[in-house]
């Protein structure tokens, strides 16, 4: 709410308002307020060691963050942050002392693709500047779906942290830097990727660039949160039995292996609703970025639905 209260005087400044429409103004900020507090009191985080949908591993929550199932990962992400629905995700890992209304929320999407086994060594002979530069060219190619879709195109800036391979451990990091048509801020998205005998568990942080240092403070804790179940471990690979996956670490990188759903859909991006709610004064505050969508119901767990009743009222 930091930003928002800062926003308002200038706000303010630039019209002429009599009382009773400063009384508006103040009565729609303190309902936006109580909205948002009612979203994350219906949020259910969850703490310790949870077993993931995909069956092959579970997820020590790590110290500090909480745990979103997948029902509302997605509310999170597509109603609330305004990116396209994504079925693949399991769950997030959202830090405590932010929640995903705070003006600086940044979180952890959890999914796991089964492409086979990734073989790694390629992982020390790759040109991360070229391929850099090959991103940056997918990404413009992609911007014209984007548009058809109703979505913001998006520039790759670069590398916010170079990629880096663990042979030792087999994960994967690094992360990009992307400017999003009309944004004042960039958009980070952080990768991780464990890697195991059928595919690999993927944890992308999404958040905007003044979060990086605080990301990367936590990428430890969180690569090591998934643990693969016996049978499923990279090292219980079997030749003779198992699928190899077409792309190798160069290929995961590159984004390559999602390619079947299109290099747009894998770009999530932060979209800060407070600062919708001072811009829409007077009007709905519940809508996308763009095309004025159908305002959107909050999320709400069986045994809190009278919350959502009331606020309708």
């Amino acid at each position: 709410m930091k930003n928002l209260l800062l926003t308002i005087p200038l706000f303010l400044g630039s019209l002429v308002l009599n009382a009773q429409e400063i009384d508006t103004l103040t009565l729609s900020i303190d309902s936006t307020q109580i909205w948002i507090d009612e979203i994350e009191a219906n949020l259910n985080y969850q703490h310790g060691v949870i077993e993931l949908e995909s069956g092959n591993a579970t997820i020590s929550v790590p110290e500090g963050f909480g745990f979103l199932d997948k029902e509302q990962a997605n509310y999170v992400l597509t109603d609330l942050w305004g990116n396209m629905e994504d079925e693949t995700i399991l769950g997030l890992l959202v830090p405590e002392n932010r929640g995903v209304m705070d003006d600086h929320s940044w979180l952890f999407t959890v999914s796991f693709e089964e492409m086979g086994y990734v073989e790694d060594e390629d992982a020390d002979d790759i040109d991360y500047d070229d391929l850099l530069e090959e991103l940056q060219e997918d990404t413009r190619v992609s911007n014209e779906q984007r548009a058809e879709l109703g979505y913001q195109t998006v520039e790759l800036v670069g590398w916010a942290a170079s990629p880096h391979y663990d042979a030792n451990a087999k994960v994967l990091h690094w992360a990009k830097e992307l400017r999003f048509e009309g944004d004042s801020i960039n958009t980070l998205n952080y990768n991780l990727r464990v890697l195991g005998r059928k595919g690999v568990f993927v944890l992308n942080a999404v958040a905007s660039m003044p979060e990086l240092e605080e990301v990367e403070s936590n990428i430890d804790n969180v690569l090591t949160s998934v643990s693969f179940k016996e049978g499923h471990r990279y090292a219980d690979f079997l030749p003779e039995v198992d699928e190899v996956a077409a792309w190798t670490v160069g290929g995961l990188v590159a984004g390559k292996v999602l390619a079947k759903a299109g290099f747009f859909a894998i770009i999530l991006k932060f979209w800060k609703i407070i600062a919708v709610a001072v811009a829409s004064f007077g009007g709905a505050i519940w809508k996308k970025i763009k095309g004025n969508k159908e305002e959107k119901d909050t999320y709400t767990r069986p045994e809190n639905k009278e919350i959502a009743d009331n606020k309708d009222e």
